[in-house]
């Protein structure tokens, strides 16, 4: 199949098998006479293995490790838990960095007078408290 017919069986779109190839995710396609790509469904069961990885937020390290240990008939479990288990630390910390922004968002608007006032707590502490510097003044043009 053409990597048109490769990126919709597998659900990843064209550019990123390229991508793939590139940084030997995927082995390089065969040629066709014409010099088109050539993809089987051992590459379309990949490529959606790759796509579910993704999905999941697993690096391309991780699914390069990931992949290794899928095509090891003697793996085990344990190796795979281990990178999943890195993952979902790495993702349990994001989400509590992103709950902490989500909180310190929350105030800073709660706090936010609405109106015309100059003064605003968001600006404020996105400025670290510190005044605004003073728009540059463009030089002006004498005329001749």
């Amino acid at each position: 199949m053409n990597i048109g017919q490769a990126a919709a069986a597998s659900g990843v779109s064209a550019k990123m098998i390229r991508y793939y190839e590139s940084i030997l995710l995927l082995p390089a396609a065969g040629r066709r006479d014409s010099g088109y790509r050539d993809y089987g469904e051992e590459d379309v069961h990949r490529l959606s293995f790759v796509r579910r990885a993704r999905d999941l937020g697993f690096s391309i390290e991780q699914i390069r490790s990931l992949l290794a240990l899928w095509t090891d008939t003697g793996r085990s479990n344990a190796d795979v838990r281990a990178i999943a288990r890195t993952h979902l630390k790495d993702m349990e910390e994001q989400a509590r960095k992103l709950e902490a922004m989500i909180g310190t968002l929350k105030t800073l608007i709660g706090s936010c007078e609405t109106g015309k006032r100059s003064a605003c707590p968001i600006i404020e502490e996105l400025g670290d408290h510190k005044p605004a510097p003073a728009a540059p003044v463009k030089a002006r043009r004498r005329a001749a």
